[in-house]
């Protein structure tokens, strides 16, 4: 699985550009949660193309944009648009199926 890092700096043009399935995660350092993410999201069998990591603490533009209260936060984006927060357990089955409903609205702009 592919896994990027991005910034409030090249986000936007990067998600825009991207062709399938995103799952963009905030994380931070600092939190326990967010390192779990970190170890086992890659390891997992989801219905996406690539992992988007966003350092939390690094990027307050994206985090004031995307309304991120709470750590970590999922968002999913197809092929530059835009499908929401995920909420959702982090196990494999919890995510795809919560990836699937997002998938299934309408698709917004990225915020």
């Amino acid at each position: 699985m592919v896994e990027s890092e991005l910034t409030d700096f090249d986000a936007d043009q990067r998600l825009l550009a991207m062709n399938g399935v995103s799952l963009v995660i905030f994380t931070s350092v600092g939190c326990a949660s967010c390192r779990y993410a970190r170890e086992v999201l890659p390891g997992f069998d989801l219905a996406i193309d690539r992992l988007c990591w966003i350092d939390a603490g690094d990027n307050g533009g994206l985090v004031e944009r995307y309304q991120v209260f709470h750590l970590p936060a999922l968002f999913a984006v197809r092929d530059g648009e835009f499908f929401g927060a995920l909420h959702t357990r982090l196990t494999a089955a919890a995510l795809n199926a919560a990836l699937a409903q997002a998938l299934g609205r309408i698709a917004e702009e990225l915020p």
